[in-house]
């Protein structure tokens, strides 16, 4: 199958040099902040985590989004998905790469990586992160390829991959649970620290993953014709709507709890953000505010039915993605970290160069998701499965 990566349109190779030429640009800042260090970055003493570890969280529940398809499909054999899962799985393996990248460059010295597995750490959660997610990736290439190496010939599946197909369904649920214990499991940090981080990290993931395969699969049907299916869409719509509503759900929850117990520590990380310190506005309020906005707005689409159905759901599906990112890509760590363990307030801003470092990652991203979708629209269409 992979013959199908040498032939396609000249805009297809624009594309792919375009991404190429992203990369090694980008390439270029890594390479001083690896002799510089992670100096050229907003991060400090006070302030260990930053732009990359929130970009690492957020794709965490971009790659476990898949199962929103998966489990309908397979579970409840809802055979609308079926021409569409193997997009999903193959944005899943897009996500994974991410986030291992993302780890990379927020390492001052990659290669010690390596001590997680040379010196593993059983009681350690970020051993079990990096347990889940390996296995997650290799669980998605096998299927992903498997089942699509089946449509091509026009067979069923083997047999042996359906059990793995059900672990990737528990899988999915594990990584970004794993994932929510790194933040909740440290005590001194107020805004992270609640039984239910794990909740509202899945509930973000499944509403705005699938909103992300949704709005790249509209671009893809304007560019190729390949076709997911009406009712396909029209589901998947209605999952996200009620994984949004959950999301917003568990955060108001956190409002309610932090404000209505009056515990310091619970209400200063929220009121920084929303409304800075010291009668001065935080630059991240302002971002806040437009994810509030944005929120609400995507939902107000989305509730109607007719509205989920016409031509605003794109409109849609781009505020919620923007509203989920903000919210999880930048809040999450800010708020963590802000006040610190001993109320001392200290600003965190990413730098140019940590923003284009982690544009580089997402440029290799776009490219690994390039490949693969590519690949798949390939024996869609030599399959005579790109619509109805």
């Amino acid at each position: 199958m992979l013959e199908k990566l040498f032939s396609g349109p000249k805009s297809y190779y624009v594309w792919l040099l375009f991404l190429l030429c992203v990369i090694a640009g980008c390439g270029l800042v890594y390479l001083d902040q690896l002799q510089s260090g992670l100096g050229i970055t907003g991060m400090n003493r006070e302030v260990s985590w930053g732009l990359y570890i929130s970009q690492f969280t957020y794709f965490v529940g971009v790659a476990a989004s898949a199962v929103m398809l998966v489990l309908p499909a397979y579970f409840h054999h809802y055979k609308k998905f079926k021409r569409m899962i193997i997009f999903g799985e193959f944005m899943a393996v897009a996500a994974v790469v991410m986030c291992a990248l993302f780890i990379v460059v927020d390492l001052g010295q990659p290669q010690r990586m390596l001590n997680v597995m040379l010196h593993p750490t059983p009681n350690s959660v970020m051993f079990y992160d990096m347990i889940v997610l390996i296995g997650y990736l290799c669980l998605n290439i096998v299927i992903g390829w498997v089942t699509l190496e089946a449509e091509r010939l026009d067979v069923e599946p083997p047999k042996w991959v359906k059990p793995l197909i059900y672990l990737s369904i528990l899988w999915a649920f594990s990584i970004h649970t794993v994932t929510a214990f790194l933040y909740a499991g440290i005590p001194g940090r107020h805004y992270w620290l609640t039984a239910i981080m794990a909740a509202r990290f899945l509930s973000s993931a499944f509403c705005s993953g699938p909103a992300i395969l949704l709005l790249l699969l509209f671009l893809v049907r304007r560019l190729t014709g390949f076709d997911p299916g009406k009712d396909a869409v029209k589901t998947l719509s209605t999952i996200i709507v009620y994984a949004m509503c959950v999301n917003v759900f568990f955060y108001l929850l956190e409002l309610f709890t932090a404000f209505y117990s009056q515990i310091p520590g619970h209400m200063e990380p929220m009121l920084f953000l929303f409304s800075g310190h010291g009668g001065h506005l935080a630059w991240v309020s302002y971002w806040m505010w437009a994810a509030v906005i944005m929120a609400f707005a995507s939902l107000a689409i989305l509730i109607p039915p007719q509205w989920r159905t016409g031509p605003l759901l794109p409109v849609a599906l781009i505020m919620l993605v923007a509203a989920s990112w903000i919210d999880k890509g930048l809040g999450l760590l800010i708020g963590g970290f802000t006040p610190n363990m001993f109320e001392a307030f200290t600003p965190y801003m990413p730098t140019a160069k940590e923003i284009a470092v982690a544009l580089g990652v997402y440029a290799v991203g776009a490219l690994v998701l390039s490949l693969l979708w590519k690949i798949a629209l390939g024996v869609k269409r030599e399959a005579h499965h790109f619509s109805d």
